[in-house]
């Protein structure tokens, strides 16, 4: 039996040994490995908010903006310390700000608590985090170095990029991230898609591209939550999220730096695409914190069939 388990802890690869194996340079993977440990608090914080296991009523948006507030803060205050960071920039937060003593290597970005309207339901939530070495303003390329999310569902899990592939890991009994899938891989063409945006707001481009997959049998996969949705698309190894352009909100809903950059960053490095409608997501020039843009991302056929109907006249 103790040679059994023995074998076994052979084959455990945990976080930290994975991005060494990958030749992550120390700094990144150090600061990689706690925003990780962030999730495990910002999981205990989900469930410690959650008063349906005390039989109480959440006050209607009241419990979700302050679990969008708290999950910042944890973030915030352990990049603050982590000696890696000289800049955070996030949802909750107006601007970028300043937390390191300014000649630490890395900016990150992030969406501490993507879907939190969600929590009530028991629906899977997350965290996207982009990590950057130049100012993300102001800058014709992205700079980003490295991205990862984290899922809060029936497992938590993570997939992180730092440029090497996209890999999977789950958070065991132990407290420890474990290697699950390494090197994810898109095929080149899915079977699911998850629409968001009401029909009625849709172009008349996108209508007919969404009618379109429907005739090619797409199955309707959508959450209402962005990390579950990308989550699942990187998991079944293709398909095809958007949320568009709409009649009355030509630049969608979806900030473009919070969420779009780092799950473009991950899904490129999966063997798909990201793109607004026709620009590739990456290449798209971030001018201030808050802009927002459509998205088209997933497997390439999807995608490139977005941008041919898309750029028909």
């Amino acid at each position: 039996m103790g040679e059994g388990i023995c074998d076994y802890t052979k084959h455990i690869i945990d976080l930290r040994r994975h991005m060494w194996m990958a030749g992550v340079e120390v700094e990144l993977r150090r600061l990689i490995w706690q925003i990780a440990v962030v999730g495990k608090y910002i999981s205990a914080k989900i469930h410690e908010s959650n008063r349906k296991l005390a039989g109480l009523k959440n006050v209607y948006g009241e419990d979700q903006m302050a679990l969008d507030r708290a999950s910042d803060e944890i973030l915030k205050n352990q990049l603050q310390f982590s000696g890696f960071v000289r800049q955070y920039a996030s949802e909750e937060l107006e601007d970028i700000i300043d937390i390191g003593t300014g000649q630490e290597k890395y900016i990150v970005t992030a969406d501490p608590l993507d879907g939190s309207s969600l929590v009530d339901s028991n629906l899977s939530i997350g965290t996207i985090i982009g990590i950057h070495k130049n100012s993300v303003l102001d800058c014709g390329r992205n700079t980003m170095v490295a991205a990862l999310y984290i899922t809060y569902g029936p497992l938590i899990t993570m997939i992180y990029s730092a440029g090497k592939g996209a890999h999977e890991f789950v958070l065991n009994r132990e407290g420890e991230y474990v290697l699950s899938e390494e090197n994810i891989k898109l095929k080149e063409k899915g079977s699911i898609f998850s629409p968001g945006g009401l029909r009625r707001d849709w172009t008349d481009k996108h209508l007919k591209f969404i009618d379109q997959m429907e005739s090619e049998g797409y199955k309707l996969r959508y959450s209402g939550g962005f990390v579950p949705d990308i989550n699942q698309i990187l998991i079944k190894k293709g398909g095809l999220f958007t949320y568009p352009a709409l009649k009355k909100s030509p630049q969608g809903k979806l900030r473009l730096l919070f969420e779009l950059q780092p799950m473009a960053f991950i899904m490129e490095q999966a063997g798909g695409m990201a793109i607004d409608g026709n620009q590739d997501i990456l290449s798209v020039k971030v001018e201030n914190i808050n802009q927002l843009s459509p998205i088209y991302i997933g497997s390439p056929y999807e995608v490139q069939m977005a941008r041919r109907m898309l750029d028909q006249c």
